[in-house]
């Protein structure tokens, strides 16, 4: 098949030129006809209409046609009983690691979402629907959303990007890309959506500059939270390395009016009437516990540091949560309102994920990096996650199958992931592009997908098995 493609003579105009005269394109964009020169702010001199080869890759269609056939045949998001799904956001695109009930037989789809970097989703597993949240300074902010499994896609844009202001300055480059002018609904005001959560009815998202978002119709139409914005506290608030970014948002099974987030670098805030109103709990069950710390993010004035990197609810009644700090392990037995140190026993005080047995409050995981300002890389560049079975008191290292020479991945904080079977499912993805998975509450590990973008972030989503 021929096409015609713009080759620029000037920058990379973002995602549409390509160089180069040989090149593969997804069969969807060979629908698309661009027949005129580009030419735009970014680039004077106008780009060359030249004609290229795509190759289309038979085979890959082929899997596609059969996996949506499938899809259809399954029906219910296109999930059969006992299926699990891995959902992997990067920072090109989301993609779908399907798996069978014996979780094995692992499939690779993607990249979705037209290759937005995709920094959280989420799922409702009883109709199948999928959410994917990202965005940056080219699109804006927006949620994708999908209805059948993550064969298809549509995203709702929240916020404008630098794409904007190229096409309201070039009908040719709008006609290409199509762009129609269109009023969003939060402006200019963050750039990206760093978190979603799905809880009874509700989606909430977390963004770039730090707000709270809920939507109660799917992910169409949002709201922004204000009780949270206008916390006294707001105008203090200070961004970590990735800027101020409100990336974990944590719900109780019980009580829909308390939540949880987890703001980056302005702590743990929490909300018992449904976000109205926002208590800050950062303080240290023992303020003395902050005399050895001499670290910038390290506790300090009686508060644990208020870069938190990640947080979650243990199971059961009380409100048990965990975190992890950019500095340090930490356990609040009364949510949040104070923490203790759990970090001893552990390699290193840096690291981003943290999960929970979705049954035993007192074990846990966490993947531990060397530190900040030395690489972000596992401890003598031998991977290990870390599992604690007594709520942090005791922790031992689980490397059997992960690589033990030469490993200088990171894991970042939403990577990592779990499934309710038993034994539990653990799930967590590098920034190398791999994926791995330990059926066995992390004794062993296997990589299940390897080769994909950085990876940002992953869930699981999971159908009931047949009884």
């Amino acid at each position: 098949m021929v096409i015609r493609i713009a080759i620029g003579a000037g920058p990379m105009l973002g995602p549409i030129l390509v160089s180069g005269l040989s090149f593969w394109l997804p069969e969807k964009l060979l629908t698309r006809s661009f027949l005129r020169p580009v030419q735009g702010p970014q680039c004077p001199k106008p780009a060359l209409l030249v004609t290229g080869f795509a190759r289309i890759d038979e085979s890959a269609r082929s899997r596609a046609g059969r996996a949506r056939l499938g899809a259809r045949e399954q029906g219910g998001g296109g999930m059969a009983a006992g299926q699990l799904q891995v959902l992997v956001g990067t920072t090109k695109g989301a993609f779908v690691i399907d798996g069978d009930s014996g979780r094995s037989g692992w499939r690779v789809r993607g990249p979705f979402c037209d290759g937005w970097a995709i920094n959280h989703l989420a799922a409702d597993p009883g109709v199948g629907t999928l959410w994917a949240g990202g965005g940056g300074d080219w699109n804006g902010a927006g949620v994708w959303r999908s209805d059948d499994g993550g064969e298809s896609w549509e995203v709702t844009r929240l916020t404008g990007g630098t794409i904007d202001d190229w096409a309201a300055q070039d009908a040719d480059f709008a006609k290409m890309v199509g762009w129609s002018e269109a009023a969003l609904p939060f402006g200019r005001d963050f750039t990206q959506i760093w978190s979603l959560t799905f809880d009874r009815g509700a989606l909430w998202a977390g963004t770039k500059p730090a707000s709270l978002l809920r939507s109660r119709d799917g992910g169409r139409s949002w709201e922004r939270i204000e009780g949270l914005t206008d916390h006294p506290s707001a105008p203090n608030w200070d961004g970590g390395a990735a800027g101020l970014v409100l990336h974990t948002i944590v719900t109780d099974p019980v009580d829909p009016a308390k939540l949880w987030v987890g703001i980056s670098a302005a702590g743990v805030f929490a909300s018992e009437d449904g976000g109205k109103s926002w208590e800050r709990r950062n303080r240290l069950s023992n303020a003395e516990a902050c005399g050895h710390h001499h670290h910038p993010a390290a506790p300090r004035d009686g508060e644990v540091g208020h870069c938190v990197h990640n947080m979650v609810r243990a199971p059961g009644g009380g409100d048990l949560l965990y975190q992890q700090n950019h500095h340090g392990v930490w356990k609040s037995a009364d949510g949040g309102r104070s923490w203790e140190d759990i970090t001893a026993g552990l390699p290193s005080t840096f690291g981003f994920p943290i999960r929970v047995h979705p049954r035993d409050p007192e074990t846990i995981w966490t993947l531990p990096l060397n530190g900040d300002m030395a690489g972000r890389f596992p401890p003598d560049a031998a991977a290990a996650v870390w599992r604690s079975r007594d709520g942090g008191k005791s922790w031992q290292a689980q490397r059997a199958g992960l690589p033990q020479e030469a490993c200088y991945f990171t894991v970042l904080r939403q990577a990592m992931a779990g499934d309710a079977r038993d034994p539990a499912g653990v799930y967590f993805g590098t920034n190398s592009g791999s994926v791995f998975a330990s059926l066995d509450e992390g004794e062993s590990w296997a990589e299940i997908a390897r080769h994909l973008p950085t990876v940002l972030a992953v869930e699981v989503i999971e159908q009931p098995q047949a009884r």
